[in-house]
């Protein structure tokens, strides 16, 4: 069981990390073209 969960929490972690493929300011911040706006991370 616990090697499920630890699967889990890896493949979310890793989806999450690569949610963005860059393009951020110096703040960590970029323009949502998808749905608009500015956000930072």
């Amino acid at each position: 069981m616990k090697k499920i969960l630890m699967a889990i929490l890896v493949t979310s972690v890793a989806s999450f990390a690569f949610a963005h493929s860059g393009g951020t300011d110096s703040n960590g911040c970029h323009n949502d073209r998808k749905n608009g706006g500015y956000h930072c991370h």
